[in-house]
């Protein structure tokens, strides 16, 4: 999301969408004031524990502390939870950070991980006895930094193809497999006031987040957003705009916004994430299937940006960690990680809920698919992320809205990110 967008940007932006009948991914229905007091972990009794998170207005908000309540009691602790709007949550937890008050336990945006680890404030996990087995290694990675685990996901979320099930029938179209197939089912679904596909092409990190899965899988790297892969990548989403099978009010639409012009019917296909089912199932008049990512050609493999939140544990005393990693230990089990996705519309990190939740549901396979090759977007450039980011953002904008060749906006990207 996100978040950095976090459902991180998907979570937030669904939040919003909550607040109006919809929900940003990340946000939950506003529960009321924060309980207990994380201004400080360094003190008090082990047997009471703080944490922190940012879904102030999402629907996890209520499920969360249930599970935070009963992984409590299982360890024989209280915690104590507060919730934070997004915009203050990490400068609070950098000002914690350095005075070393953090709270026992936090949720955070998995491309903040690196920039608050780097501060000393976070127990390795890898270092607590925590183990990662049976999670997927893509997502063990999106919680490291420089070689140590600081953070695990319950869940994560991503990015897949979703179509209009009608509008691919009368067509006489298949769901698109590669970039071709893509292209010239765009153009063939483009009629009237319908457009074939739609995307977030906004000028924010929900912007990077929707173009990353094609810049990856085209082979790309974010060390060098002008390689000719990138330029590939981008050259694809220009010549949708300019070949008006998608409209040009991509570089102005959030994820929120793809959702509402597939609902519509103005999109037969879209790119989003598994956080907009709850709103697209209501809509029982639609019909549409979900396939992951299409890809360059037929050996690729779609590489797509983790999306989600990481726990982590803060530096205290030895008895309040060893708590915390406990309460964590049963955050992350098989069952309780199976509990939390389901609620809020995420793929598990443990496989075998995965695997289990792809039997149950159908429409979440492709997701889960596309999990085992996903990529943390802070695997290649740690703390350098975000700089990046707002580079490449900053092209699809001049690309796409300005005009810019494909090349020469990428080229100002990669200055502007060195």
């Amino acid at each position: 999301m996100t978040r950095i967008s976090g459902p991180s940007v998907r979570l937030a932006r669904r939040a919003a969408a909550v607040t109006v009948v919809t929900v940003t991914a990340l946000s939950a229905t506003a529960c009321g004031d924060s309980v207990g007091d994380t201004s400080g972990t360094g003190s008090g009794s082990a047997s009471t524990l703080t944490e922190i998170d940012y879904y102030e207005a999402a629907p996890q908000n209520t499920q969360l502390p249930k599970l935070l309540d009963e992984c409590g009691a299982q360890v024989g602790v209280k915690i104590e939870h507060q919730q934070v709007p997004r915009a203050q949550f990490m400068p609070k937890l950098l000002q914690q950070a350095s005075s070393r008050a953090m709270p026992d336990l936090a949720l955070i945006d998995n491309p903040d991980l690196p920039q608050l680890a780097a501060t000393g404030g976070l127990l390795p996990l890898s270092d607590a006895g925590l183990t990662t087995e049976g999670l997927y290694p893509s997502i063990v990675e999106a919680g490291q930094f420089q070689g140590k685990t600081y953070g695990i996901a319950p869940g994560v979320n991503g990015l897949a193809l979703y179509y209009n099930k009608d509008a691919f029938t009368e067509a006489g179209l298949t769901p698109p497999k590669t970039w071709d197939d893509l292209t010239k089912a765009a153009r063939a679904l483009t009629k009237g006031p319908r457009y074939g596909i739609a995307f977030s092409a906004v000028g924010t990190e929900e912007g990077s987040f929707q173009f990353e899965p094609f810049f990856w899988t085209a082979g790309a790297s974010l060390k060098q957003l002008d390689s000719p892969q990138a330029v590939q990548a981008l050259t694809l989403w220009k010549d949708l705009v300019d070949g008006k099978s998608a409209s040009k009010s991509v570089v102005t639409w959030t994820q929120a916004d793809v959702n509402d012009q597939f609902m519509a019917g103005n999109a037969a296909m879209m790119v989003n994430g598994p956080w907009q089912l709850p709103t697209l199932n209501e809509n029982k008049d639609l019909h549409f299937g979900i396939v992951p990512i299409p890809i360059p050609s037929p050996e690729a493999k779609p590489v797509t940006p983790l999306g989600g939140e990481v726990w982590t544990v803060g530096h205290s005393d030895p008895a309040r960690e060893k708590n915390a990693v406990a309460v964590l230990k049963c955050l992350l089990s098989q069952d309780k990680s199976l509990e939390w996705s389901t609620n809020a519309g995420y793929i598990p990190s443990n496989q075998a809920a995965a695997e289990q939740m792809s039997a149950s549901n159908p429409q979440l396979a492709a997701f889960v698919e596309e999990v085992a090759t996903a990529r943390a977007r802070t695997a290649e450039l740690g703390t350098a992320y975000p700089k990046a980011s707002e580079a490449l953002f900053n092209a699809i904008q001049a690309s796409l809205a300005g005009g810019t060749p494909p090349q020469e906006a990428l080229t100002a990207a990669q200055d502007a990110a060195a």
